[in-house]
């Protein structure tokens, strides 16, 4: 039976669901599959089953063709070799209905999030759905993850969310259509601790009273722990480990057989222990709201979303940012633009790499090349800035055929080390990191903090801002916490340097 993703009307406020008597019973079950694009080989013999009623991590590091296996088995990437069984448990249905929530949202800007949520349920292109059902399907699918938050966002144009309520709204339209099984690509990269901790709630009831099959593709390991039932591991394009119980592996024995290092070094640095030099900048905030910072600081930035992406937004040039404003030797108080800010030494990474971060129709060499010609107002390429796009490439271990190649031929994880790359060489007097290593492997991770205390070493302030407290705090000389409501709270205080003392400070969990 050949792969495929059908649509269904759903129900509103009640998921239409297989039911307890298929628990258990295999909705998709790969065998042996393999995919070669050119002389690479992405999947060398994968083999991988979802069980209805349970909940299936697929872990792998970048490149290790997670993404590939769910292309291949939504029907969007032919395979080359080996079988793919879709089963559905409904007796009217032969294949079925398998929802795939990206790492990348995939939302219509201009349309709102009922639109964006309804649209799916016209049963073709042609046919009509009415404003009214649209927003009756999505009041209900939204409702499954947060009771308050539809009436709040519902007649929102998608490009008014911010990231982590464009995910959830990608997660709501997918349970709409009352999907057997549900692939989640990175769910929780935007979403905060109480939106996560919401999100699996709900997972793990579908499961349990509807019965769906759901695979959950994470780094984060403690969320692994806590959502899911079994494993399968790709390392390389070949299974390593196949539906086994993860109460039966320990999370060293999962980084092991994914091939990604065991040990994380501790690198937090106390900065009274690391003094700094030069005059400070300063960001001066809503309430008299002050941060002096060094040359070479890492300041991390930790809390939910509203208040650090206000304080990004004035950094960068991007909008008012929430009464933040800037003050130092060469800075005004606010940039008119984005290329007003990268011209006056400001680097950003943003956490939207899909819509905001990476140039997809240019190739490698002009999306590394790009924070310098805007700098510099150039868009020829010289031929020794080429010898150089090589190099780093080279230098960050990208799996990168040719820097002509695309982005769309890298793994996530490599098209976030490209962006960061981009900085690297440039006179940079501060660099906004927005989750610089969202959907990233353990890996990767160490390779962009690298990356990171390179462009500190050379005197650059680095504003990080991480949804990851266990990051900031391994990393960070210091943390300015927001909280819940996006409120600036002050720095986390160097004896409570610990996820308790940030989870207090937040007011959410560790």
């Amino acid at each position: 039976m050949e792969p495929g993703s059908a649509q269904s009307l759903g129900t509103t406020g009640n998921l239409p669901g297989v039911g307890l008597a298929s628990a258990r019973k295999t909705l998709i079950e790969a065998s042996n599959v393999e995919k070669s694009y050119g002389a690479t080989r992405v999947l060398r013999g994968v083999s991988f089953q979802v069980r209805a009623g349970e909940i299936h991590a697929l872990l792998g590091g970048n490149g290790a063709g997670k993404s590939t296996l769910i292309r291949i088995i939504t029907g969007l990437t032919s395979r080359d070799a080996g079988g793919i069984d879709l089963r559905s448990s409904k007796a009217d249905r032969t294949s079925p209905i398998i929802a795939v929530v990206h790492q990348e949202l995939a939302l219509l800007p201009e349309l709102s999030v009922a639109e964006n949520i309804g649209i799916v349920h016209a049963r073709s292109g042609w046919s009509l759905i009415s404003r009214r059902r649209m927003r009756e399907i999505a009041l209900g699918a939204l409702r499954l993850i947060d009771p308050a938050i539809g009436e709040e966002i519902i007649d929102l144009p998608a490009r008014k969310l911010s990231l982590h309520e464009g995910q959830i709204v990608e997660i709501a339209r997918a349970l709409s259509t009352g999907a057997e099984v549900l692939l989640l690509d990175e769910p929780t990269a935007n979403l905060t601790a109480g939106e996560t901790a919401k999100l699996f709630s709900v997972l793990k009831r579908l499961v349990r009273e509807e019965g769906i099959g759901i695979v959950f593709v994470s780094h984060r390991m403690r969320e692994i722990r806590e959502l899911c039932d079994v494993c399968t591991i790709l390392r390389d394009g070949v299974t390593i480990a196949n539906a086994a119980p993860l109460a039966s592996l320990s999370d060293g024995e999962i980084v092991q057989q994914m091939g990604q290092p065991t040990q994380r070094q501790a690198t937090h640095r106390n900065p009274q222990q690391n003094p700094r030099q030069g005059s400070p900048i300063e960001l001066l905030g809503p309430g008299d709201v002050r941060i002096s910072i060094l040359s070479g600081t890492i300041l991390g930035l930790a809390g939910a979303p509203a208040g650090p992406t206000g304080l990004i937004a004035a950094l960068v040039g991007a909008g008012p940012g929430a009464g933040w404003r800037l003050s130092g030797e060469g800075f005004g108080d606010r940039f008119p633009s984005p290329a007003a800010a990268a011209r006056a030494g400001i680097g950003f990474v943003s956490g939207d790499r899909a819509t905001k971060g990476i140039l997809s129709q240019l190739p490698i060499v002009d999306n590394v090349l790009a924070a310098r010609r805007v700098r510099e107002r150039r868009r020829i390429v010289a031929a020794a800035e080429r010898q150089e796009c090589r190099d780093l490439v080279s230098a960050l271990k990208l799996k990168a055929g040719s820097i002509w190649d695309l982005p769309a031929s890298l793994s996530g994880g490599n098209q976030q080390k490209l962006l960061v790359a981009r900085l690297l060489g440039l006179p940079l007097r501060m660099v906004v990191l927005e989750e610089p290593t969202r959907g990233v492997d353990i890996g990767t991770k160490h390779d962009i903090y690298g990356l990171i205390r390179q462009m500190a070493d050379a005197g650059a302030i680095i504003i990080w801002w991480s949804t990851e407290n266990v990051e900031l705090l391994e990393l960070c000389d210091a943390i300015f916490a927001f909280d819940t409501d996006g409120r600036p709270k002050g720095f986390l205080p160097e004896d409570r340097y610990t996820e308790g003392g940030l989870a207090e400070l937040t007011g959410m969990a560790a």
